[in-house]
């Protein structure tokens, strides 16, 4: 099977809200993997964990964020207002975040943490009396660019 085909396989069988919890997942333990840069006060150290693997987490991280920005953007969207405030809010963090962890200052698990927080309330079902999208399906859709 194409990695295309497998693509359009994913978009039919699952939400966009379940393809955006498991890519954001997926990111969340590569960063994860590398939290041990938060704890070294080696410079060499941190360079060397920047080099096997965090800068490239870090990218896929800060790109999927990327994405987020754009789709929140979107006057079709259909996250209330406050929520898509709250998730530009964090999207500007992530990037000010993913540059200071370039620059070698810890805090690869303060994005583990937000990450983790997105992935539960991408698992979770609206509560009552919480205001739920105006379309059952409704999630951030930044799959749309790249899956």
């Amino acid at each position: 099977m194409s990695i295309n085909a497998y693509k359009t396989t994913i978009r039919h069988s699952e939400s966009p809200r379940q393809i955006e919890r498991r890519i954001l997942s997926r990111l969340t333990g590569a960063l994860e993997a590398h939290a041990a840069f938060d704890t070294t006060e080696s410079t060499f150290s941190r360079i060397e964990i920047l080099s096997s693997g965090l800068r490239d987490a870090l990218t896929e991280n800060q790109k999927f964020w990327a994405e987020l920005k754009y789709d929140l953007a979107l006057p079709e969207n259909a996250l209330s207002p406050d929520l898509r405030a709250g998730l530009l809010s964090l999207a500007l963090w992530v990037d000010r975040q993913t540059a200071a962890i370039l620059g070698g200052q810890p805090g690869v698990l303060a994005l583990v943490e937000v990450n983790r927080s997105i992935v539960g309330g991408l698992s979770a079902m609206p509560r009552s009396g919480a205001p739920a999208p105006t379309d059952p399906q409704a999630s951030v859709h930044v799959v749309h660019q790249g899956g």
